[in-house]
């Protein structure tokens, strides 16, 4: 069994944690909102700093919101760097710039650690069933060295390339979910406001070319309007920032991604941050002035 630490115990954060601790590893806790007990009682250990879990672990895990936060986590004066000895690993599963992960990743290379970014998709559902979609970035020792705790939180587990490619697939994904979500939006939108059931159609769609996981549990979610986060629209504005600001530096154009973003920001404007990212249905609707459930 592993010694492990886990920082970041928010919606996602706390069961992959969880999966680690049943699995019987010892598992070392920290999260700027505090440990949950639910986590302790299962025999998890809480620690108060990020340097006391990278001291106690030997693989260090983040699963925190945005590139600063990692940062902050990683390079504080009581951050896991402080708290690494030679031969650690640190294993960044947040979502955050490829560019940065490269600048972090070659600190830590520099204390003589190993780095792994390996973000992941699935959302909460797929956190709790242990069945997320997990890109990863780094040597392939590395990756060898952090799969067995890979396989216990996620299915489809992949080393994409070095250090940041999982990055830069997590953000195509995110570019992907965005514009079925805009799709299936729209699609709905149509549908209803000419006069058919939105949920027979989309149960017709489902058998077609027209289906994907999105019209499978997002469109159930527009039609219901269960729009409790799942994914925050605030998080996937993150993400879609990270493509279009990636992009201009690319030199490459994402025309519809930047609509999807656009689409996001009214539902944030409209006190929609901290919907399910299912919920950039309602800037659609606002502007057809009709609700599809």
């Amino acid at each position: 069994m592993s010694r492990v630490g886990f920082i970041g115990l928010g919606i996602m954060g706390a069961p992959m944690a969880g999966h680690l601790i049943a699995a019987g590893h010892e598992v070392f806790l920290q999260s700027r909102s505090g440990v949950p007990d639910a986590l302790v009682e299962r025999g998890g250990t809480a620690c108060s700093t990020a340097k006391e879990v990278a001291e106690k672990a030997d693989i260090i895990i983040l699963m925190v919101p945005d590139t600063p936060h990692v940062e902050s986590v990683l390079f504080d004066d009581a951050g896991v760097a402080s708290g690494l000895t030679v031969g650690k690993c640190v294993v960044d599963m947040s979502s955050i710039s490829p560019l940065a992960t490269k600048e972090f990743a070659a600190k830590i290379a520099a204390l003589g650690c190993d780095y792994v970014d390996a973000p992941v998709s699935g959302g909460e559902v797929g956190a709790k069933a242990g069945s997320l979609t997990i890109m990863c970035g780094g040597t392939e020792a590395a990756f060898a060295r952090v799969l067995p705790l890979f396989e216990l939180m996620g299915k489809n587990i992949t080393l994409v390339g070095g250090v940041g490619d999982g990055q830069v697939c997590k953000v195509a994904n995110q570019i992907i979910v965005a514009l079925n979500i805009e799709a299936v939006s729209e699609a709905l939108v149509f549908a209803s406001k000419a006069g058919a059931d939105p949920e027979k159609v989309r149960q017709a769609l489902m058998g077609g070319f027209a289906s994907s996981k999105v019209l499978e549990v997002h469109a159930e979610r527009m039609i219901k309007r269960t729009f409790d986060p799942g994914f925050r629209i605030e998080l996937h504005q993150k993400d879609l920032g990270l493509a279009l600001s990636n992009a201009r530096q690319l030199g490459v154009s994402l025309p519809n991604t930047a609509t999807a973003q656009e689409l996001f920001n009214a539902c944030s404007a409209a006190g929609g941050g901290a919907w399910d990212h299912s919920g950039m249905v309602q800037a659609l609707e606002r502007m057809a002035s009709h609700k599809i459930g």
